[in-house]
Parts: C-alpha cells; sequence; structure tokens
C-alpha cells in the first residue's frame, strides 16, 4: 500500500517531524518515469525531496489519528518498564533507531524511557538530545493533529510523569 499525498497535505517525516507537502513533481531519468513530494519542515523550514514510492519505506507518514494518539498516551501512562541496564551509548544508539522509524510510537517509548530513566538517574548529554528530540517530535506532531496550542500539549505530556 503505497500512501499519497497531494500538495497541501500534512505528514510525518522521521527525524524532522510534521512536514507540509508543498509539492509533486514528476521528472524523467533516462527512460523511467520519476516522481517525488517536495516537503517543507514545520518549525525549521528545512526542504526535502521524497521519492513517492520510497515515501513510505522511508518512514513518511500521515498524521496520526485520534486512535493512535489515544493509543500512544496509553503508552506513556505505563511506566513499568524494565530497567535498563546497558551502557548509556548503547541505549543512545537504540533510542535513535526507535527515532528514525518514524513511528509515533516508537518515539514516544524513548520519550517514556528517557523521562522515567531522568528520574533515577542523571543522563549524558546525548540522552538529553534524545529526550529533547523526542519531545519535540511529539509536540510537532500533537499540535498539528489537534490543531492545538504547544503549552496545552506540552502541559499534557508533562502530566504524564507526575506522581
Amino acid at each position: 500500500m503505497e500512501a499519497n499525498f497531494a500538495i497541501g497535505d500534512t505528514a510525518v517525516y522521521p527525524t524532522h517531524g510534521v512536514a507540509d507537502v508543498i509539492g509533486v513533481e514528476s521528472k524523467t531519468l533516462g527512460s523511467a518515469e520519476l516522481s517525488f513530494y517536495h516537503l517543507k519542515v514545520r518549525g525549521s523550514g528545512l526542504k526535502i525531496i521524497v521519492p513517492t514510492n520510497k515515501a513510505e519505506e522511508n518512514g513518511m507518514r500521515p498524521l496520526a489519528g485520534a486512535d493512535e494518539i489515544d493509543e500512544m498516551f496509553d503508552l506513556l501512562r505505563d511506566h513499568e518498564v524494565p530497567s535498563d541496564r546497558q551502557t548509556w551509548n548503547r541505549r543512545h544508539r537504540g533510542f535513535m533507531e526507535k527515532i528514525r522509524t518514524g513511528s509515533l510510537f516508537e518515539v514516544a517509548e524513548v520519550y517514556r524511557d528517557l523521562t522515567l530513566l531522568k528520574g533515577t538517574k542523571s543522563l549524558s548529554h546525548g540522552e538529553r538530545q534524545v529526550l529533547r528530540t523526542a519531545r519535540e517530535l511529539l509536540l510537532g506532531e500533537l499540535c498539528a493533529a489537534r490543531a492545538s496550542s504547544e503549552g496545552e500539549v506540552a502541559a499534557e505530556l508533562d502530566s504524564m510523569f507526575k506522581n
């Protein structure tokens, strides 16, 4: 199943977050006709060109729906996570792999695990950066999907970890 986006649609692109589809272009390369999505990332203004036939494979997806958001908040509420005895750099590598998938649930897992870990020990510089990235990705998608302000969404995310 290939996800189809049109100009004006909103999509989520791994590690960059929410982006607007600002163009769809076709090019002939040799004898092959290829089409590309032109994306503009909200917040940073970064422009990305993604081949339409590779968009799903690269992790490009539509914004999360209400059911997916509810499921994500259920995941954040689950604080019964086994303690991780890996070294910080192995954890960091695992967290970055999850963020690169572009999955709302994988990013939420990273956010949850690092936020809980932060409550028990100090995070390395790399882990703090990954936590910040995961939080920004979640904030961006939730704000866009719910048409809410960043402050409202941030307060809701923070409330998941208050005792």
